[in-house]
């Protein structure tokens, strides 16, 4: 199994990404335990879990994570943030622990990447019994900020069909691979400090972003700069997080 090559482009966005994507509230970590009932200290595989943003709300909430990304660049941000025991090179289609390792596997912003069936196989086999997945989406509100129409229209007419994250929801693959309780979704909102770089991090970390040519991606993130340091971005925005969760059955 290889990556796509869109994945391949975070490697060369780990500082934007980093500095970018909204942090993961508490309460995201809090509503994920309660929903997939996890104790204190419970085993949780963080999978393709980049430079560690649901992992160190994982971690924060006192669950024993351990993280796997495959992509150097990505996985030394991880490492130097949660501890580099915790963390291991691997992918969603090979994942490097036993059968029966974890009592829960989370996914953020990731499961449009992998393999699905492939992916779903892997994480049925290092699951426990009775064990959670949670896919996690996280969308920054921009709607606060006067520039937020304009940006959204720039991104979607430069963006290019994606195959894989345009493609069927995750509750398909989920239903089609079999061995899973029917999925359910759980809607967190929170709010973090915002600013007119942060914004235009976000938009820069985006892989397709990372795959246009020098002087298209160079244009289109002029474009945004401009809109933004043009219009008004409130100093708090706010973030909202679906976990799309199923019980191995």
């Amino acid at each position: 199994m290889t990556l796509h090559p869109l994945a391949r482009q975070f490697a060369s966005l780990a500082d934007v990404y980093e500095r970018g994507r909204p942090e993961h509230a508490p309460a995201v970590a809090g509503a994920l335990c309660a929903e997939l009932g996890l104790a204190r200290e419970a085993p949780v595989l963080d999978l393709a879990a980049g430079t560690g943003k649901l992992t160190r709300a994982l971690v924060a909430a006192g669950l024993d994570v351990t993280a796997v990304e495959p992509q150097e660049s990505l996985r030394s941000k991880l490492a130097a943030s949660v501890g580099q025991e915790r963390v291991l090179e691997g992918l969603a289609e090979a994942i490097p622990l036993a059968d029966d390792a974890v009592a829960a596997v989370t996914i953020a912003d990731a499961f449009h990447w992998f393999d699905r069936s492939a992916a779903l196989a892997e994480i049925t086999r290092v699951l426990r019994p009775a064990g959670g997945l949670a896919v996690v989406s996280t969308v920054p509100d921009w709607r606060e900020a006067s520039w937020a129409h304009d940006l959204g229209e720039l991104i979607s007419q430069a963006r290019p069909q994606h195959p894989y994250f345009d493609g069927p929801p995750w509750q398909e693959a989920v239903r089609e691979a079999g061995g899973w309780g029917e999925p359910w979704e759980v809607r967190v909102m929170s709010s973090q400090a915002a600013d007119a770089e942060q914004t235009l991090a976000w938009v820069s970390s985006f892989s397709w972003v990372a795959a246009l040519s020098e002087a298209d991606r160079a244009e289109l993130l002029a474009r945004a700069a401009d809109l933004i340091g043009a219009g008004q971005t409130p100093a708090q925005m706010r973030v909202h997080v679906t976990l799309g969760l199923a019980l191995r059955v």
